[in-house]
């Protein structure tokens, strides 16, 4: 975990980025922009990339894009990401479980099980960074948590994980929300050793992953099924998962952990929304009222974060 440094941020006074309000609201919106990710992910399933092969496809497709400038950076003795492992492990292989859990539970249990997230974070910063949050954090908090709670609690009453894939996304979101907090205090020189580090040390959580969860995934698709998509493999990589990513992952370091787990739940409200425009998913009472209340909840996390983040 790096304990030295972690310790080193109890005597720091974080203060308020000045571009606080517009980093948060990037952040909001690219988080919102994962809320439609499962319109890429059926393209690639109707492709023949079926059982998480998309996944694994997208993750290489972005260490191979990304490897000439983290080769290049390597010789100009600058950050590249190989050396940020346990960072890299975390927040690529947080994402990782979270899209194979959809492989082995109900998409809804998935979703509120991984986004358990803004509970871990607050955990984590109380844990290692001694950090106190305050009365702000404790309305926000349940505001989101409330409103996620009710835009799934048609189905789920009380989200207890009963088989492996509710534990991989239990598990997702805490080793995600633990790579939140290596983001908040880990020093690079600019956000492309981070964004390397996701696709790169991910990649390979995910090939793992592969070998362990085969029976779920499935065999492997033919070489025709992966040349027919890999221009919109490139494409997706280029104009959705990097730049979506690089906002996300840098966000954490200006913001904080506990805020942007918050305003992560920005994909929860965009997922609902565009998925009953889109699809047969009923929109209800639940999903306007649960939806409204994430969204007040992330508006009121950013409009009282304290303006001096003092850890004690």
């Amino acid at each position: 975990w790096g304990f030295d440094s972690l310790r080193s941020c109890q005597i720091q006074i974080m203060k308020r980025h000045k571009h606080h309000f517009k980093i948060a609201l990037a952040l909001a919106v690219s988080a919102g922009a994962w809320g439609i990710y499962w319109l890429p992910q059926r393209y690639l399933e109707a492709g023949g990339l079926t059982g998480g092969w998309g996944t694994i496809a997208q993750m290489i497709i972005g260490v191979l894009l990304l490897l000439p400038i983290a080769i290049w950076r390597g010789f100009k003795k600058k950050d590249t990401g190989f050396e940020l492992p346990v960072t890299g492990f975390l927040v690529g292989g947080g994402f990782i479980c979270y899209a194979l859990s959809f492989l082995l539970t109900d998409v809804i249990r998935a979703l509120i099980l991984f986004y358990m997230t803004p509970i871990w974070t607050t955990i984590f910063e109380i844990m290692f960074l001694k950090k106190k949050p305050g009365w702000q954090r404790a309305v926000t908090l349940t505001l989101a948590l409330l409103g996620l709670w009710i835009v799934f609690s048609k189905n789920t009453i009380l989200p207890l994980p009963e088989n492996a894939g509710d534990w991989i996304a239990l598990i997702g979101g805490a080793m995600f929300a633990g790579g939140m907090i290596r983001l908040e205090i880990v020093k690079t020189d600019g956000v492309f050793p981070i964004i390397f580090s996701f696709f790169f040390y991910g990649a390979l959580f995910n090939i793992s992953a592969g070998f362990i969860l085969s029976e779920y995934l499935g065999p492997m698709p033919n070489l025709d099924a992966f040349i027919s998509m890999s221009l919109f493999l490139i494409c997706l990589s280029i104009f959705y998962f990097i730049p979506t990513g690089i906002v996300i992952l840098w966000a954490p370091s200006k913001l904080g952990a506990g805020l942007c787990s918050i305003l992560f739940l920005t994909e929860i409200v965009v997922g609902v929304v565009s998925s009953s425009m889109l699809t047969d998913e009923p929109f209800g009472w639940r999903e306007v009222v649960g939806s409204s209340m994430i969204v007040l909840g992330g508006i009121l996390a950013v409009v009282l974060s304290p303006k001096d983040d003092k850890a004690t």
